[in-house]
């Protein structure tokens, strides 16, 4: 065991942990049965101590051993070797700095045992002095999140990307099956069920869309700005140069906000991209609730289409397969709608210069990111690739229903297919042979008025 101090007195550390005092009293503090911090957002702060450590070495604040130490350390750490030495939870109190220390300690213990010194000798590499030199918690950690929100942005953007395609594909597939079209789940005129499809290609296409220009907004970042945004404690070479070093490390466009006390204090720009990510889960659920009902059957239901069998449906009922795909689907959804509402909350309720209420918001957005990514991969190569038509009960509900007999309308007028329809409700006659047997069309001229409505609907 090994003694560490701070603030509030000593505590006892055991030494085979790479975390110290602060950290102890965090995990002790918070001890709720709930998820670690997201691991995107270890890794992606690891990159930013990384970066500061650079700039202050490059500005010649901190020495060539030190600097060394804490750039292996946070290596480590993006490998994901000492993942076990991040205990917190998610939701805590302190705006983030208990995150911000458990890196400081990790890092700096670490990078002792590389200068080959025992863990928790902070005079020869220091958590705070060293670490944490020319940072705050509340620069740091909202770069963090950014940088690990864009790398999921990405991450789903792709998964999204070859979704759109597979509803295109079907779209193509399916362009010559036609099927009743539904309004208010009440029997409408005509549809391919190719055209169904597309239209849900063009909203996953939107998605797409809105996913790849969010990604401009989250690039800002408020590093250098330290802990209100004035940047005190970090000079200004610092700031250009640690801003630098994260574009070098990361790879993407990151930008120092224009106003870093503006960047500090709202988080606006959180809630703008949780709603587009929400967007997609909306269209997502749509999708599946349609799948669901044209799946559903085989007897009693509409059974339009035939969903990939995943899995036994049913403990008690033999053959029963279910649309556990869509219900998959649409349970992210509602997660991701009560997580959406969760951060609004949150970005909502700072206070002046600072939001204490970050680490839930980054919690739920980064939730909804990993949710929606793995999501729409299983929906695509488990669900949407293998879905088939069944024609023939497609064409059976056309033939049965009465939507094709607004298309009469024009010869026959409003009123007198009226007439028709009520004959054909109250004797079960089809409106086709009413009209036929009352000598208002003949054969020929009613098969050429659906076929040329049917044909140039599915042309446009």
């Amino acid at each position: 065991m090994r003694k560490e101090k701070d603030l509030l007195g000593t505590l006892e550390i055991d030494d085979s942990l790479n975390y110290g005092v602060q950290t102890k009293r965090a995990a002790d503090n918070f001890s709720i049965k709930y998820k670690r911090v997201n691991t995107e957002i270890i890794r992606a702060y690891a990159i930013v101590k990384k970066a500061c450590a650079t700039a202050n070495y490059k500005t010649g604040k901190l020495s060539e051993e030190k600097h060394g130490a804490i750039i292996s350390a946070c290596d480590d750490i993006i490998a994901g070797k000492h993942d076990s030495d991040f205990v917190l939870p998610a939701i805590q109190g302190g705006a983030g700095t208990s995150i911000n220390m458990n890196l400081n300690e990790v890092i700096a213990n670490i990078g002792l045992s590389y200068m080959g010194v025992k863990k928790g000798e902070y005079g020869r590499l220091h958590p705070l002095e060293d670490v944490n030199m020319s940072q705050s918690t509340n620069d740091t950690f909202p770069t963090a999140i950014k940088i690990a929100i864009i790398k999921l942005l990405r991450e789903l953007t792709d998964h999204v990307m070859g979704l759109q395609t597979a509803l295109q594909q079907k779209e193509s597939e399916f362009a010559d099956i036609f099927k009743l079209g539904r309004t208010q789940l009440k029997d409408a005129v005509p549809i391919t069920l190719g055209q169904e499809f597309g239209a849900y290609a063009e909203a996953i296409s939107r998605d797409r869309w809105r996913l790849y220009k969010c990604e401009e907004r989250i690039r800002q970042i408020n590093i250098g700005g330290t802990a209100i945004g004035t940047g005190v404690g970090a000079t200004q070479k610092y700031r250009f140069a640690v801003t630098e070093e994260l574009r070098c490390l990361t790879g993407y466009g990151l930008a120092r906000a224009e106003n870093l006390i503006d960047a500090t204090q709202n988080l606006d720009t959180y809630v703008e991209i949780a709603a587009i990510i929400k967007t997609l889960a909306v269209n997502l659920n749509k999708i599946s609730s349609d799948l669901r009902l044209m799946d559903s059957g085989p007897v009693g239901g509409l059974s339009e289409i035939f969903l990939p069998p995943l899995q036994a449906g049913s403990t008690i009922m033999p053959g029963k397969v279910n649309p556990v795909g869509p219900e998959f689907i649409k349970q992210i959804y509602y997660k991701v709608i009560g997580n959406d509402l969760a951060l609004t909350i949150a970005a909502a309720d700072g206070n002046f210069e600072l939001n204490p209420m970050l680490p839930l918001v980054a919690d739920c957005i980064l939730e909804n990111l990993e949710l929606l990514r793995d999501g729409v991969k299983f929906f695509n190569e488990k669900v949407i690739s293998g879905i088939r038509a069944d024609k023939k009960r497609c064409r059976e509900y056309i033939e049965k229903s009465w939507s094709l007999s607004s298309l009469f309308i024009e010869k026959l007028g409003y009123e007198k297919l009226t007439e028709v329809l009520k004959e054909s409700f109250k004797t079960g006659r089809s409106y086709k042979e009413i009209i036929l047997e009352s000598g208002l069309l003949d054969e020929e001229t009613i098969n050429h008025i659906i076929k040329n409505n049917t044909e140039s609907k599915n042309n446009e």
